[in-house]
């Protein structure tokens, strides 16, 4: 239970990062609220996948994984706005499980 705690937290604070400037730009609170979604997800799903690589790779593969669906509706009528959130992801992505990644190894 300890792991799928520290995935929902890390999802939780990657979240923030990512609605933050989502706030400023004035975006709509459905899109805010699906985001932070996102990350919590995410990072459930992070800690419990058994997925053999390491942890910044699982960190980038499952938030593009959640985020696909929402992805195809997004780029059919904003295909540039993909841009950022790729970028978002990526980076978050990465962070989380970089930091996960970190933190279970000591534990």
């Amino acid at each position: 239970m300890k792991k799928q705690l520290i995935g929902i937290m890390l999802g939780i604070v990657a979240g923030v990062f990512d609605v933050i400037p989502m706030i400023i730009q004035k975006l709509t609170w459905d899109a805010n609220i699906s985001a932070f979604c996102l990350w919590v997800v995410s990072g459930y799903i992070l800690s419990i996948a058994d997925i053999k690589v390491k942890p910044v790779i699982k960190g980038i593969i499952i938030p593009f994984l959640v985020l696909l669906p929402s992805a195809v509706l997004i780029g059919w009528k904003e295909p540039v706005s993909l841009i950022p959130i790729t970028v978002m992801t990526l980076v978050l992505g990465s962070l989380m499980g970089f930091v996960y990644g970190r933190i279970t190894e000591k534990a």
